[in-house]
């Protein structure tokens, strides 16, 4: 028995480990009798944005619809090749900090190809292009928090 708490069961860590990229998440913790295990990924450096900066972007759009620059906004929504979001988060362009965007205006995208991320709470979620076309317009700036079915891009 003491050489079980003498050493580390790495065989469990690993099982550990292998369950956390075939569930994706993001720590798993056990305990049994005295001894506790925590695996854990390590999250991407550009997670930055706290959950609460959404509530800014939901107090400021009222005023924001109110002004005549909302105009804009409006006719993205309405426009039927606009990718809305599928959930509320923070919209990312790229990949990690300092690399380049998924997308650029005028490009040519296939159906199934990520045209930006979502990060809704610490889980990174690509969002792939509906259809193929050309991207006439990014709607969403980095880093910027969005609400379910706010228009992202324009793919025609």
């Amino acid at each position: 028995m003491s050489e079980k708490k003498s050493g580390i069961d790495k065989v469990l860590i690993r099982d550990l480990a292998n369950i956390l990229n075939d569930t994706d998440l993001s720590e798993i913790e056990i305990e049994q009798d005295d001894m506790r295990i925590r695996v854990s990924r390590s999250a991407p450096q550009y997670i930055q944005a706290p959950v609460m900066a959404a509530a800014p972007a939901i107090a400021a759009a009222p005023a924001a619809a109110a002004a005549p620059a909302a105009a804009p906004a409006a006719s993205a929504r309405d426009n039927k090749n606009a990718v809305p979001a599928p959930m509320v988060g923070t919209v990312y362009l790229s990949p990690a900090p300092g690399a380049a965007a998924f997308i650029q205006v005028g490009a040519t995208v296939k159906e199934g190809q990520t045209l930006l991320i979502i990060e809704a709470m610490k889980t990174m979620n690509q969002i792939p292009s509906p259809r193929s076309g050309v991207v006439k317009e990014i709607i969403v700036n980095d880093a910027q928090p969005v609400e379910y079915g706010e228009p992202l891009v324009i793919v025609e």
